[in-house]
């Protein structure tokens, strides 16, 4: 079974109420798929359920961000159609009686590593506000009490300032350059300090890592992702969206922080 876990909430009713009800679906596939006698008949029907729920669910979501001006909306929206376009490419394919189980597991396994990543790197930023301090101090606030952990949180706030001035520095030259490489450095730092928040999780026996590892990839994957070069696209609109970006990147830093990792200490 896939959990609803608590780290999947992310305290809007509604959008968690059909998130529930997506992991409902998901868990009558996998049910469908653990008889090992899945027939084609009711592959199909609880496919094609979860496809319309799917699209009912960005619907209600976009229009929700939309009545609250969430700058996240336009990323949003590009991640659900690029999940409408992948759920379609899995759909195409004629299902049999021979192969329902394949092609239900195929589609499962997609379903699942896309929702957690989803919520967890992208709706759990939906109606965060910015803070009112400066967003990217490390204060006392953030702490947990572990220093290994606060010291590598630290450092993660340092190299985040870094983008986010240099993406205010129109003098500089090169500046695309030298964004990607802070967000190279971002990245590999990330991964090096989930590292050692893991080992740290796993050495005290601690309940909730595995929820932890999900976000943490959730986060690696949408860090891998970013590509200036997608700015040829957005000439007139690069600065707009390197803001939203690195307003992404530290609000979700934050919110990682003060929701889960503070739990840890």
């Amino acid at each position: 079974m896939y959990q609803f876990t608590e780290d999947c909430i992310i305290g809007i009713e509604e959008i968690d109420r059909e998130h529930r009800r997506l992991f409902d679906l998901i868990n009558e596939a996998a049910e469908l798929l653990a008889l090992q006698s899945a027939a084609a008949a009711p592959v199909c029907r609880i496919l094609a359920e979860l496809k319309d729920y799917a699209n009912t669910h960005f619907a209600h979501e976009e229009a929700y961000m939309e009545k609250t001006k969430d700058p996240e909306l336009v990323l949003q929206r590009k991640e659900h159609a690029a999940f409408r376009e992948k759920l379609a490419a899995l759909l195409s394919a004629s299902v049999t009686e021979d192969n329902a189980a394949e092609k239900l597991n195929e589609i499962l396994i997609f379903l699942v590593r896309w929702l957690y990543r989803h919520i967890l790197s992208s709706d759990m930023m939906i109606g965060r506000q910015p803070a009112a301090e400066d967003p990217f101090a490390f204060t006392d606030r953030y702490r947990t009490g572990i220093e290994l952990i606060d010291r590598e949180h630290m450092r993660l706030f340092e190299i985040i300032r870094d983008v986010n001035e240099v993406i205010h520095n129109n003098l500089l030259h090169d500046k695309f350059d030298e964004i990607m490489r802070l967000l190279d450095e971002l990245r590999s730092y990330t991964e090096f300090h989930f590292a050692d928040e893991e080992n740290y999780m796993q050495k005290i026996n601690y309940p909730d890592i595995e929820a932890q590892k999900r976000a943490h990839a959730a986060f690696v994957a949408r860090l891998t992702e970013i590509d200036i070069d997608d700015l040829d696209s957005i000439d007139d609109n690069q600065q707009e969206y390197l803001q939203e970006l690195i307003q992404f990147l530290g609000g979700w830093l934050i919110n990682h922080i003060l929701k889960m990792d503070k739990q840890i200490g």
